[in-house]
């Protein structure tokens, strides 16, 4: 059923957009050596993308539309049936805001402490398929201390403003230490199992066993830099890629991650999208299959933050190319994959957020399934999620400490 529109609470702002692409084909540019989450938006890129993107002409309008303000550092969002939403909040905080725009002052009860640290923090949320005959939802978050810490992944019951029943269903295997790389998205398959992104667990110099702890992202008995396929109660399904190797952990989907923080399925294909971080460029777009090995930190665009290559190879047998890169570092979070008929022309198309970048990326896709055009959609902040909401729009979270909720609208 369509539900209204939530009611805006500031003016909107009418930002005209050219539609034509950001060609992914101008020559690498230097890069201050920084983190992507912090370093200059760039928006030039290398000439080698897999991917090179082409100029349109199309010409249309979009209206960003400020839902509701002063959320701090919201990470992820869920619509609750009646068409309230549920955000958390980084440090520690789930907030309902109601579907006419209207912010509860009041956090939810009954929420653990979570480790508040760096890039960690309370972060993704998630409603279960059958959430209106069993209540439960589902988060994401950072546990343990600054030298012991993991993603752990729990669910809880919502009975009115309160969480009831907490119960965790995943930990990490591997502690690491800092406050970096977590990841973290969740998204329900179709079939009804959990698709959880986990972070590589940081950049040099840390360290997991005598040597830096990205590498990690290729030792499938660890579950650093991975996607994990759970059940609704935290089990292993049957059917995982890995399920019957006894050199491999069973949770285990797919590896060779360094920081996923976009993850979306396509509801008409039932292809699963992700966006990743990489270290001083190479952002990636993978599309994920069960079983594949996207070889993080063996195959990379990346730099080291210090400079230098951190591989010298882009590619090799066994291992899956990205769609499409950025560098300079867009530091995508949050995606989307278009079905709905608020934006006819839109079909399709995916929608990632950029922290450094702060806009949103609408990359075209053929019918190959190949990136055509990308357009920037400015926003202004730091974009940390992005979501199709109920009613068939496109809502966008902002990552500050007076963060928005946005509702992209179509011009009149």
């Amino acid at each position: 059923m369509m539900l209204p529109p939530f009611l805006p609470v500031v003016v909107p702002l009418m930002v005209t957009l050219a539609l034509g692409s950001c060609a992914l084909s101008t020559p690498r540019g230097p890069q201050a050596a920084n983190p992507p989450e912090t370093e200059p938006a760039r928006v030039d890129s290398s000439p080698t993308d897999p991917a090179p993107l082409e100029a349109i002409a199309v010409v249309n309008t979009v209206t960003p539309v400020t839902v509701v303000e002063g959320l701090e550092h919201p990470w992820g969002i869920a619509w609750l049936p009646n068409g309230d939403m549920l955000i958390t909040e980084r440090p520690g905080r789930l907030r309902r805001v109601s579907r006419d725009g209207t912010l509860d002052p009041t956090p939810m009860a009954g929420l653990p402490p979570v480790l508040a640290l760096g890039q960690g923090g309370l972060l993704d949320i998630a409603l279960h398929p059958q959430f209106e005959q069993n209540r439960w939802i589902y988060l994401v978050y950072a546990d343990g201390t600054r030298q012991a810490n993991r993603t752990q992944v729990a669910r809880a019951r919502l009975e009115g403003n309160t969480l009831t029943d907490w119960t965790v269903i995943f930990t990490n295997n591997r502690d690491k230490s800092a406050g970096q790389h977590f990841g973290s998205r969740l998204l329900w398959l179709p079939d009804g199992t959990l698709l959880v992104a986990i972070g590589d667990g940081g950049n040099p110099p840390i360290q997991l066993d005598g040597e830096l702890i990205r590498n990690q992202a290729q030792n499938r008995q660890t579950l650093l830099g991975s996607v994990v396929r759970l059940t609704e109660t935290g089990e292993a399904p049957s059917d995982n890629p890995f399920v019957n190797d006894p050199e491999a952990n069973p949770l285990l989907w797919s590896y060779g991650h360094r920081n996923i923080q976009g993850l979306a399925l396509d509801a008409e294909t039932n292809q699963v999208w992700s966006t990743e971080h990489g270290s001083r460029g190479g952002d990636e777009l993978n599309r994920l299959e069960s079983g594949k090995n996207y070889g993080w930190p063996v195959v990379t665009y990346s730099e080291e933050y210090s400079g230098g290559p951190i591989s010298n190879q882009q590619s090799r047998p066994g291992m899956v190319d990205p769609i499409t890169y950025w560098t300079p570092a867009i530091a995508p979070s949050g995606l989307a994959v278009y079905r709905g008929d608020r934006y006819p022309q839109w079909q399709g198309q995916i929608f990632a957020g950029g922290l450094v970048s702060q806009d949103v990326r609408r990359l075209e896709v053929d019918a190959s399934g190949n990136i055509v055009t990308e357009t920037p959609i400015p926003i202004g902040q730091r974009v940390r999620d992005v979501r199709q909401g109920p009613d068939g729009f496109l809502y966008v979270l902002t990552d500050d400490t007076n963060g928005r909720l946005i509702r992209l609208e179509p011009a009149s």
